[in-house]
């Protein structure tokens, strides 16, 4: 399915959610045409004992709100980024984040995967389209997607990639993933 040119612009909305340190402000970052709009503040001793830095001790800073980021992809069409707060203290403000999204990338750290299952069921439970994108930190061990799949037991529909969200290259294969799945499912629920 292909968006044929018109005098309406159109603005498509991608939610980047996961579990807490998994790289979503880098995600943004990384891919943005614009400065992205970051709402980071330094971790505090008052996040000791709520929020869980095991595997991302080094750590410093945490989104409090969410993070934005804007791609251009041709003159009329627009996809706009809103990283997603990883901490469960800041869930009340997903509902209004995911109003209106086309789809969201579910990023996951293996070192911490099950992390990303309050995501997964969030996005499974309201429909919406997801995928699953696997951050490749230096120094954790390598699993198949197939491996990734049966660990969080998704649908075989949803996809499941590696990826490096530090590069440009890798963040768009994941960002095309989720428009294609977004499409194909939509699509299908329209039959």
């Amino acid at each position: 399915m292909a968006f044929a040119p018109s005098d309406e612009p159109v603005a498509l909305k991608i939610l980047v959610a996961g579990g807490f340190g998994v790289g979503k402000t880098t995600l943004v970052g990384a891919i943005s045409e614009i400065r992205p709009l970051r709402t980071e503040e330094v971790l505090s001793d008052r996040s000791v004992g709520v929020d869980d830095i095991d595997g991302v001790e080094g750590k410093t800073t945490t989104t409090v709100a969410m993070d934005f980021g804007r791609i251009t992809i041709r003159e009329g069409l627009v996809v706009y980024l809103f990283g997603t707060p990883g901490q469960e203290r800041f869930w009340f403000m997903w509902d209004e984040l995911s109003y209106g999204a086309l789809g969201a990338v579910v990023l996951a750290d293996t070192r911490r995967l099950t992390d990303c299952f309050p995501s997964i069921d969030y996005f499974e439970q309201r429909g919406t389209p997801f995928i699953v994108a696997v951050n490749c930190f230096d120094g954790a061990e390598r699993h198949e997607p197939d491996d990734v799949r049966v660990a969080l037991d998704l649908d075989p529909e949803v996809p499941v990639l590696l990826c490096d969200v530090r590069r440009r290259a890798s963040a768009k294969v994941v960002l095309v993933t989720l428009v294609e799945h977004a499409l194909k499912t939509l699509t299908a629920a329209q039959r």
